[in-house]
């Protein structure tokens, strides 16, 4: 992705030098308005995907395959497709005979919330033949937790990236308010890249005031590099990232910002249980990076089945580090634990009802 900031002094004027400059290519990755010399400055930092093609490109017999593949409108979803009819195929060769009872009964359960066919077709050559075998095992190699706590995760940085409305802000408060409680002397800094989202910006600045932690705003490469270069200031950084829009990756954007490279950061992907499977692989691969490194989901109280969490983590192979659940900001979340994961798959038991009944048995 080619970035470029654009000055000048006044919004129209800067968009119109954009639109001649990269037609309707670009798309914008910041909008700030600043003073100098006590002149108003408005600056947009823009991103065009369209790369200019090598000098030099050696027709290999693998780069011309890419290049019709690439070509291919909607080649994923059409693959999909292929995928969806092969598991229709398939499936019916699948003798449950050769399970045993609890197997076949944890497949079918499996199966009616949700988890795909793929899935439910993986777990049954891992079981076949072998009646003894227990099917967690098998199910927490497909979905592999890691709990989002310090003592796991050595990172500084922590970004959470996802669409609008998945709870990136609220999720960030709730970290950095169980990280003050746990380590009172902790140095935490919250910063919001999301200038598109003012409400957003300013609930995290408000709760950053309340509670001590100090807070930046992130509207240029250069805001995150000033947050880099003082990071030694901070034990902890969460950084709200914003909903990229159509036609931004996050890498590219990572990339644009200044922080993808050495910075010590671990972006998490945001999501809800309830998109549809299309959603789902569109945001795996919007989000696709080198830094991400987990799955958080929100809103776990609001869904019917919970068969994408398994779909989500089998497609991605990230590990799921937090559960989130309810509007407070206090015993609404919990780092993930392979009992919790799987009492809410199987159970529809979220982490909060298990101390519920706890505090009732007292």
């Amino acid at each position: 992705m080619r970035v470029k900031t654009f000055r000048g002094s006044s919004t129209a004027a800067v968009f119109a030098e954009i639109k001649a400059e990269f037609g309707d290519d670009a798309v914008i990755l910041s909008n700030k308005t600043c003073e100098e010399n006590g002149r108003r400055i408005h600056e947009i930092m823009v991103g065009v995907d369209k790369q200019e093609e090598p000098v030099q490109k050696r027709a290999t017999r693998d780069a011309v395959i890419d290049d019709a593949m690439n070509s291919i409108p909607d080649w994923n979803q059409e693959w999909n497709q292929i995928k969806g009819h092969m598991m229709a195929l398939l499936k019916p060769q699948m003798n449950l005979n050769l399970l045993a009872p609890r197997q076949r009964l944890a497949l079918e359960y499996l199966e009616r919330e949700g988890v795909e066919s793929r899935v439910i077709l993986d777990l049954f050559q891992q079981l076949r033949g072998n009646k003894s075998k227990a099917i967690l095992p098998e199910l927490e190699k497909i979905v592999p937790v890691r709990p989002l706590e310090s003592s796991i995760w050595k990172e500084k940085f922590h970004a959470l990236a996802g669409p609008h409305g998945a709870g990136k802000t609220s999720t960030i408060i709730r970290l950095a308010l169980k990280e003050k409680k746990e380590n009172p002397t902790a140095r935490i800094c919250l910063a919001s890249a999301d200038q598109g989202q003012g409400k957003g910006r300013l609930v995290l600045r408000h709760y950053a005031d309340l509670s001590g932690l100090d807070f930046r705003e992130l509207g240029t490469r250069e805001d995150f590099a000033r947050l880099i270069g003082e990071s030694q200031n901070f034990d902890k950084v969460f950084i709200d990232l914003p909903g990229l829009p159509n036609g931004t990756e996050l890498d590219g954007w990572l990339s644009a910002c200044g922080m993808n490279g050495p910075c010590d950061l671990a972006v998490h992907l945001v999501l809800n249980p309830y998109y549809a499977p299309a959603q789902y692989c569109a945001f795996l691969k919007k989000y696709s990076s080198a830094k991400l490194k987990s799955l958080i989901w929100t809103k776990l109280d609001e869904a019917c089945n919970y068969g994408a969490l398994v779909n989500t983590a089998y497609e991605s192979g990230l590990p799921v580090s937090l559960l989130s659940y309810g509007s407070g900001l206090r015993n609404s979340m919990k780092p993930a634990c392979e009992k919790d994961f799987w009492r809410l798959v199987f159970k529809h038991q979220l982490p909060t009802e298990e101390k519920n009944l706890l505090a009732k048995a007292v």
